[in-house]
């Protein structure tokens, strides 16, 4: 359950405190109380308050002079609401010119007060960036580069396609989305955008529309996502569609409607199968470990792996991805004994298979493509299982693919494959 925010009141009258903190901790804030300019200034040198009631006329210094100490130190970083009982207009349009974000005059109203509130808090909201945070799935560079690409589409208002392999995470990354502050209204399928989409949207208003794998929508359903594109932004709705079906696929088969591809594909999000951020892995077998035996008895995965083991793991390609991988951690639970390398290998069986036969992109689509296509794919494959099987040893590397070493990072730099020099390549 999200915390309460927490408001500041400034008045140098403690009936005016008293009264309007009873009132707006009955209506579920939090109140911190000052009685004078000295003190609300202590409060904002140790912390920032959701938002601020400031008298104007106190013994010590006034409210405007504080208001403008604040902005001079950059501390205005909350909305201020002003209260007098003898303001004068220019005394608010000053007080508003400086940062304010409201002049109230005493006796202030309840309505008036609660809705003055509730505009300056949603105000502040809107204008605050939004960070999401992926750090359940890994803490890798290409996680955190998802992340910086995820709050860009956040800030830029648009529709977004969270889209890659199955079990890299769509749900987990539109999940992230979520925030207990605007409405969440996650469809099970498409069938609601057929009955009444203008009345999804109204529900959704100011808030997140969630479509899980709209590859799987029938061509009507598709109508429906198509038809409330356009009127996402009258109700400040955020569209998160999810995909783990390649779209551009179904597109050419006839099966998914261009023109709505090539809307929702201008907020694409890819996500990072597991074999392209192998270092994530360790992180994500002990997450995994400590939710599958949270009820249970049992030491850490990690200590209790040999290293070899880790190592099978890390190097393993992982088909499923994130299911796959807590699947298998499923799997070890049961042993609820030692975990030997030979038993994780044994488990794993194709998955640890370095040989790109066995990968999910060689397919028969991948025999449509044209000879180019199909040969960079088919590298890509190659070079990406030859750095797991050789933990990233450049020199192995170059050596298997029968290459010098400032041809074998020009050609991972031109596939686009990341990769991490080893400094104990000599070893």
């Amino acid at each position: 359950m999200a915390l309460a925010k927490e408001l500041l009141i400034v008045d140098d009258e403690v009936g005016i405190r008293e009264l309007l903190s009873e009132i707006l901790q009955d209506e579920g804030y939090r109140v911190a109380l000052a009685e004078n300019a000295a003190e609300a200034r202590a409060y904002r040198q140790r912390q920032q308050p959701a938002l601020v009631l400031l008298d104007i006329w106190m013994p010590d210094t006034d409210g405007v002079t504080l208001l403008r100490e604040w902005a001079a130190g950059g501390q205005l970083t909350m909305p201020v609401i002003m209260m007098s009982g003898h303001g004068t207009i220019e005394t608010a349009v000053d007080a508003t010119k400086i940062g304010a974000f409201d002049f109230l005059e005493k006796p202030v109203g309840l309505q008036k007060l609660l809705s003055t509130i509730a505009r300056a808090l949603k105000s502040a909201a809107a204008q605050e960036p939004r960070r999401v945070s992926l750090a359940s799935l890994g803490a890798s560079p290409a996680i955190r580069d998802t992340e910086r690409a995820l709050d860009l589409l956040i800030a830029g208002r648009r529709p977004i396609l969270i889209v890659g392999e199955p079990g890299t995470g769509h749900d987990i990354v539109a999940r992230a989305l979520q925030s207990a502050e605007v409405p969440w209204i996650a469809l099970a399928n498409g069938a609601r955008l057929t009955a009444n989409p203008l009345a999804l949207l109204e529900e959704a208003r100011e808030g997140v529309l969630y479509c899980a794998e709209v590859g799987q929508y029938s061509k009507i359903e598709q109508r429906g996502l198509a038809f409330l594109l356009p009127k996402l932004d009258k109700l400040n709705v955020t569209l998160v569609c999810t995909s783990s079906e390649a779209l551009g696929n179904l597109a050419a088969e006839g099966k998914f409607d261009p023109a709505l591809l090539a809307q929702l594909s201008a907020g694409a999000l890819v996500l990072p199968p597991l074999r392209k951020r192998r270092e994530d892995i360790p992180l994500l077998i002990e997450r995994m470990w400590r939710e599958a035996t949270k009820d249970e008895p049992l030491p850490p995965l990690l200590s209790a792996l040999p290293p070899a083991a880790l190592t099978a793991l890390s190097n393993a390609y992982w088909p499923g991805n994130l299911d796959h991988l807590a699947a298998f951690i499923q799997n070890l639970v049961l042993l609820r004994g030692e975990i030997t390398t030979e038993h994780v290998k044994r488990v794993l069986g194709e998955a640890a298979s370095p040989n790109p036969s066995l990968a999910p992109e060689i397919t028969s689509r991948f025999f449509e493509l044209p000879l180019r296509e199909a040969r960079e794919a088919f590298e890509r494959i190659y070079f990406e299982q030859l750095l797991g099987r050789e933990q990233s040893n450049m020199s192995k590397v170059a050596e298997k693919a029968g290459l010098e070493r400032t041809h074998l990072y020009r050609k991972l730099k031109q596939l686009n494959i990341r990769f991490s020099r080893r400094t104990d390549e000599s070893a």
